[in-house]
C-alpha cells in the first residue's frame, strides 16, 4: 500500500518557521564564528605591551592624557605633531582615540587593551562570515567556513596580540561595513554611509581607503552584463540609482579623501632609512622591481603557510633579488602566473558572474595590500603581518571557494575534503596558541623570532637594548656586535653600544662612528656631550648639545645637560625653557627653587618648591619627596620651625592620612607647648636690671603639668573634628585654625608650684634681699638648645 500523504500546511506557517529557522542558524553561525575567533586568541590576554606598544601607548601623551584631546587631531599615531619634518605622517586618529579611552577606563592594565583586541576581531569574524555569504555568494556553510578560517589563522597574531595591531583590525571592522553597506543594504543613502564608514576605515589605518576602490570595482562587474539586470531582484535593488551615478560618487568622495590624507604630510614625506626599507633605496629599478614582486609573493605565501612569523622582518631577513637567475624569482612567476590565471578565468566569466567569490577574494586580496606593497609610495618597512589582515579575507574566500568547487563535483572525496578542513583549522588554532605565547613579553617575543631570523641584525639590536635594561652588560655587548657584524653602519647599535664601553675607553669612538652614518643621530650626540663634559672638554660639549638642540629642540636630555655647563647667573632661559616643554614636571620646578635658593631669594625658591609639590601630587605619593624636604630644609635655615610643621601638616592632610593624623597633631601641640616654655625659661635667666631685686629660678626647675595644659573646649572641637574626618577638604582650614592660636592661650595654662614662685618685692615676705646664685662672678650661660620634637621620618619617608 502506498503511504498516505501527509495533511497540507499552510504556505504562511511554513514560510514563517522557514524564516525563523533561517534566522537562528545565522544568528548560531555568527556566534560560533566570534566564539573562535575570541577562544583562539583568548591566551593573549595575559601578555604585555610589548614592541611597539611601548612608543605608541605608554609614553604616547596623546594617550595618557598629557595632551589634550583635540592633539589627537594634529599629532601622527606617535604622539609626534604632524608638522614636524621628523614625523612618521601615520594619521591614525581614531586609533589613538580608542587608546585613550582605553586608558581613561583601565589605564595601562594590559589585560583590558587585550580585551578589546579580542573583542574587536570577534567582531570581524561576524563581518567575515556576512560578507562570506552576501559579497562573494558563498553557500552558508562555506561563508562560515571562511569566516572560522579567518577566526585562527595565525597571521593575524600580530595584529590581535600587539595592542598597536588594533589599527588594522578596527579599520578591517569599517572596511567591511562600508562593503556590507554599499552591496548589501537597499536605500538612496548607502553610497554615501559607506563612504563615511570607508573615511573611519581611513581614520583607524591609511589603508581603509581602498574600500570605495573596491565598491567601484565590484559595482561595475555586477552591473555590467544584460543578464544580471534582467534579474528582478537586482533590478529592485539598483532600480533608484544607477552605476554610472554611485560610481562618480565614490570616486569623487575617494578624490577628496586622498586629497585631504596628503595635505595632512603639510609639504614633506614621511623620512624612512635604508635600514627601514633597503630595496626601496637601491639605485637599480630592476632590482626595486625584482625585490618588491618578490616580497608580494612572500606575502602571499605567508596568508597560505604561515609557520615562519617574525613580527620585524628588517636589515637583511629578506635579502635583495639581485640576479635574474635567483631562485626566489620562481616563486615570484608562479604568483603571478596563478594572479593571471583567475584574473583570466574572471574576465571570461564576466557575462554569467558563476565565480564571484573568486572575484572578491582577488580583489579583497590586492587591492588593500597596494598600499603596503611599495610599488606606489615608498613604506617604512619590508614585510609586516599586520597589513595583511584585511587581504587574508580575500585569501580565504579564495580558499574556501576551491573547497566548495570540489565538495560539489566530487562526491567520493568528501570525507577527505571534511578531514583536511578539520585539520586546516586544528592546525590554525594550535599556531595561533604557540604564536600568542611569543607576544606574552618583551623577552619571549624576541628570542622566539631570533630563532626564526637569526641574521637580522635589528632583532639583535632589539635584544641587546632588553639585556641591556636588565643589566646584562655583557651578553648585551655581545648582540651589540653580531648587528654591527650583520649591518656594519647600524648607528643606533654604535651608539647604545658605546654606553656599555665607557669604562674601556672605546666609547667615543662608538659615538663617531654613529655620527659618521648618520650625522643627525641625535643621542649619539647627547653621550657625546656628556662624555666630553666628563672629560672637562667644555667647549666641544657645548658645541655638541647645541648640535642635538638644533636637532630636536623639544629634547629635554640635552637642556638639563645644558644646565651643567651654563654659569649659575645665565641658568633662567634654560630653567624657563624646561617649564615650557614640560610644564608638569615637578623636577623642573624644583631646579628652579634651588636656583633661586642658591641666590638667596627664598620666598620665591618656596613659591616654586610649592608648586613642584602640587605637580607630583597627582601622580605619586612619593615623587615629591625631594621637593619636600628641600622646602622643610630652606624653611629650617631660615629658623622658620612653625611654618616647616604647617609644611608637613598639610602635606600630610593632602594626602589623606587620616588615622596617622591625630598623632601627628597631638606632636605638634607638644612641640609648641615646649616651645612656648623654652622661650618663656630663656626670658626668666636674662639678667635683671640693676635696679630690681629678684629671686630668679631657673628653667629647669619649672614643673609642668600634664593635666594643667589643656586646650580650650573649641580647640578640643577642632582637634576631634581633625581626628574623625581625616582628610576632608575643610581639614586644611582647621588645621590653619589650630596653628594660629595666639600664644596667650598657651599662657593662661602655664603654672608653677607654690614652692617656686618668685617674688620680685621685698616687702611682701619679710625676707632679706639676695642676690641670684645663678648670677654670682659670672655671665649666666645660655639655655640649651631646644630639641626638634617632631622625629625626622616625617622628612625621610619619601
Amino acid at each position: 500500500m502506498r503511504r498516505r500523504p501527509l495533511p497540507p500546511v499552510r504556505e504562511e506557517s511554513s514560510q514563517s518557521k522557514s524564516w525563523r529557522s533561517a534566522c537562528d542558524s545565522d544568528l548560531a553561525m555568527y556566534a560560533l564564528v566570534a566564539c573562535v575567533g575570541a577562544l583562539t586568541y583568548a591566551n593573549s590576554l595575559a601578555g604585555e605591551f610589548v614592541h611597539d606598544d611601548i612608543p605608541a601607548i605608554v609614553s604616547n601623551r596623546d594617550v595618557n592624557g598629557a595632551n589634550p584631546v583635540l592633539s589627537v587631531f594634529v599629532n601622527d599615531f606617535w604622539g609626534t605633531p604632524m608638522s614636524d619634518p621628523n614625523s612618521h605622517k601615520s594619521y591614525r586618529p581614531l586609533t589613538t582615540l580608542s587608546f585613550r579611552l582605553n586608558y581613561a577606563l583601565c589605564g595601562l592594565s594590559a589585560w583590558w587593551w587585550h580585551a578589546c583586541n579580542v573583542v574587536l576581531h570577534a567582531t570581524c569574524c561576524a563581518l567575515v562570515l556576512r560578507a562570506g555569504a552576501v559579497l562573494a555568494r558563498l553557500e552558508r556553510p562555506f561563508a562560515a567556513l571562511a569566516a572560522l578560517l579567518f577566526a585562527v589563522h595565525p597571521v593575524h597574531t600580530e595584529a590581535v596580540a600587539g595592542v598597536v595591531g588594533r589599527a588594522d583590525v578596527l579599520a578591517c571592522v569599517f572596511f567591511l561595513s562600508s562593503l556590507l553597506l554599499y552591496h548589501g543594504c537597499a536605500g538612496r543613502h548607502r553610497v554615501w554611509a559607506s563612504v563615511v564608514l570607508a573615511a573611519l576605515s581611513m581614520l583607524a589605518k591609511e589603508t581603509g581607503l581602498t574600500a570605495l576602490l573596491f565598491n567601484v570595482a565590484f559595482d561595475i562587474y555586477r552591473s555590467w552584463t544584460p543578464v544580471s539586470r534582467s534579474s528582478t531582484a537586482v533590478k529592485r535593488r539598483w532600480r533608484c540609482d544607477s552605476v554610472c551615478g554611485r560610481s562618480a560618487r565614490a570616486l569623487a568622495a575617494l578624490a577628496l579623501l586622498a586629497a585631504a590624507r596628503l595635505a595632512l604630510l603639510q609639504g614633506s614625506l614621511p623620512a624612512f632609512s635604508p635600514q627601514d626599507n633597503p630595496p626601496a633605496f637601491h639605485p637599480s629599478l630592476a632590482i626595486r622591481l625584482m625585490t618588491f614582486c618578490y616580497l608580494a609573493a612572500f606575502n602571499w605565501w605567508l596568508l597560505l603557510c604561515p609557520w615562519s612569523l617574525s613580527h620585524d622582518w628588517q636589515m637583511g631577513s629578506v635579502p635583495l633579488v639581485t640576479s635574474g637567475w635567483d631562485p626566489r624569482n620562481l616563486m615570484t612567476c608562479a604568483a603571478l602566473i596563478a594572479f593571471l590565471a583567475l584574473a583570466y578565468r574572471c574576465f571570461l566569466d564576466l557575462e554569467m558572474q558563476r565565480h564571484t567569490p573568486a572575484v572578491v577574494g582577488v580583489l579583497l586580496l590586492v587591492l588593500p595590500y597596494l598600499p603596503a606593497s611599495n610599488l606606489l609610495v615608498t613604506v617604512g618597512f619590508v614585510v609586516a603581518e599586520r597589513v595583511l589582515y584585511i587581504p587574508s579575507v580575500g585569501s580565504v574566500l579564495l580558499t574556501v571557494y576551491g573547497v566548495q568547487l570540489l565538495w560539489r563535483r566530487d562526491v567520493s572525496c568528501r570525507r577527505w575534503l571534511v578531514l583536511g578542513v578539520a585539520v586546516l583549522v586544528a592546525g590554525g588554532v594550535a599556531r595561533t596558541h604557540l604564536r600568542n605565547r611569543d607576544w606574552r613579553t618583551r623577552e619571549t617575543l624576541l628570542r622566539a623570532d631570533l630563532a626564526v631570523l637569526p641574521h637580522n641584525a635589528k632583532l639583535h639590536y632589539n635584544f641587546a637594548n632588553f639585556l641591556k635594561d636588565i643589566e646584562q652588560q655583557e651578553n648585551a655587548i655581545k648582540h651589540y656586535k653580531e648587528a654591527l657584524k650583520l649591518w656594519p653602519s647600524y648607528a643606533s647599535a654604535h651608539n647604545n653600544l658605546g654606553t656599555l664601553v665607557v669604562a674601556s675607553g672605546r666609547a667615543e669612538h662608538h659615538f663617531l662612528q654613529a655620527l659618521k652614518y648618520n650625522r643627525d643621530h641625535v643621542n649619539a650626540h647627547y653621550n657625546l656631550a656628556k662624555l666630553y663634559r666628563k672629560k672637562n672638554r667644555i667647549a666641544e660639549s657645548l658645541k655638541m648639545l647645541e648640535r642635538c638642540i638644533s636637532l630636536e629642540p623639544r629634547f629635554v636630555q640635552a637642556y638639563l645637560e645644558l644646565l651643567l655647563l651654563t654659569p649659575q647667573g645665565d641658568k633662567r632661559w634654560i630653567l624657563d625653557k624646561l617649564l615650557k616643554l614640560e610644564p608638569g614636571n615637578w623636577e623642573h620646578y624644583l631646579l628652579y627653587g634651588n636656583w633661586y635658593k642658591d641666590r638667596g631669594l627664598l620666598p620665591t625658591s618656596l613659591e616654586y618648591y610649592t608648586r613642584a609639590l602640587r605637580a607630583a601630587l597627582p601622580r605619586a605619593a612619593r615623587a615629591p619627596g625631594a621637593a619636600l624636604r628641600a622646602a622643610c630644609l630652606a624653611l629650617r635655615a631660615a629658623g622658620q620651625w612653625a611654618r616647616v610643621l604647617q609644611l608637613l601638616s598639610r602635606w600630610h592632610v593632602s594626602r589623606g592620612d587620616g588615622p596617622g593624623l591625630a598623632r601627628r597633631l597631638a606632636a605638634e601641640r607638644a612641640w609648641r607647648l615646649r616651645s612656648e616654655l623654652a622661650g618663656r625659661a630663656a626670658l626668666y635667666a636674662r639678667p635683671a636690671h640693676s635696679a630690681m631685686t629678684s629671686t630668679c629660678l631657673h628653667h629647669s626647675q619649672l614643673e609642668v603639668s600634664a593635666d594643667s595644659y589643656q586646650l580650650k573646649q573649641r580647640d578640643n572641637t577642632v582637634s576631634r573634628t581633625v581626628y574623625h574626618r581625616g582628610a576632608e577638604p575643610n581639614v586644611a582650614y582647621t588645621i590653619n585654625k589650630f596653628s594660629c592660636q595666639k600664644s596667650s592661650e598657651y599662657k593662661k595654662s602655664v603654672s608653677l608650684s607654690a614652692q617656686y614662685k618668685p617674688t620680685h618685692n621685698k616687702s611682701e615676705t619679710g625676707l632679706k634681699q639676695k642676690s641670684c646664685p645663678l648670677h654670682k662672678k659670672k655671665k649666666m650661660k645660655d639655655p640649651e638648645p631646644f630639641q626638634q620634637f617632631v622625629s625626622d621620618h616625617l622628612i625621610k619617608t619619601y
